[in-house]
Formats: C-alpha cells, sequence, structure tokens
C-alpha cells in the first residue's frame, strides 16, 4: 500500500459517480478531498479495515491532495496517533484508505447532497 497512489474499490467508484451527477462536481480528487473531511471529523474508528481497491479509479497523492498536501497529511498522521497507530508511511495510506472509503459512504447515503451548496451545508451544519 502507498500514498504515492490512491485506489478506490469499486463500491467507492459507483458512488462517487453518483455524488458527481447530483452534486455537479466534476473531480474525482475534489469529492474525494470532502469525503476525507467527513470521515476525519467523526471521531469513532471505521469499522471496515480491508478494502479491496479493485476499481479503474486511480489518482496519484498530488492530484488528491494539491496544494494542501502538508496539510492532508499531518491530518492523516494525527490521526493515526488518535488511534493508536504509530503514523508510519503503511498507517497513514491505511488511514487514508479506510477513511476515504467511510467518507465517501456518508457522503452518498446522504439525501441532502442534491447540489454543491446542498454539500457546503451540510459541511456547515
Amino acid at each position: 500500500m502507498s500514498l504515492e497512489t490512491i485506489r478506490l474499490s469499486q463500491p467507492a467508484r459507483d458512488q462517487l459517480i453518483r455524488l458527481k451527477r447530483v452534486t455537479g462536481i466534476k473531480h474525482w480528487n475534489v469529492l474525494c478531498r470532502w469525503a476525507l473531511a467527513y470521515s476525519l471529523q467523526e471521531g469513532s474508528t471505521p469499522l471496515v479495515r480491508d478494502i479491496t481497491t479493485d476499481s479503474n479509479v486511480e489518482m496519484s497523492w498530488k492530484t488528491f491532495a494539491g496544494q494542501y498536501g502538508d496539510i492532508y497529511l499531518a491530518l492523516l498522521k494525527e490521526r493515526c496517533l488518535r488511534d493508536g497507530e504509530e503514523p508510519t508511511d503503511e498507517a497513514v495510506s491505511r488511514t487514508l484508505t479506510i477513511h476515504l472509503h467511510r467518507g465517501i459512504g456518508y457522503m452518498a447515503g446522504r439525501n441532502d447532497l442534491h447540489t454543491i451548496q446542498g454539500l457546503v451545508m451540510s459541511a456547515a451544519g
């Protein structure tokens, strides 16, 4: 597992396709950033630990994180520590994968995300 290339599962890909359609957000990485933030704000550790990243959706860390790569990396390392794990490269990569997938599931399960405004309002409220 590597932080250099982020891959998604087939169910996550399908959920993102739906989210792209209903929100009008065109880029995977933007939706994935929102998904990561949704999951990281949750206090609990994701229940699912093993995720099969079998879809054709993949992006580089640079594409995912953009100019805020250092901030996302710090958030992931802090989350590792909070969850009782040493923030090794492997642990950070696993934390990204499980939180990204949980966040995508959270977003896909919301019925109020019909627009970008709905996404912003759900994050603010």
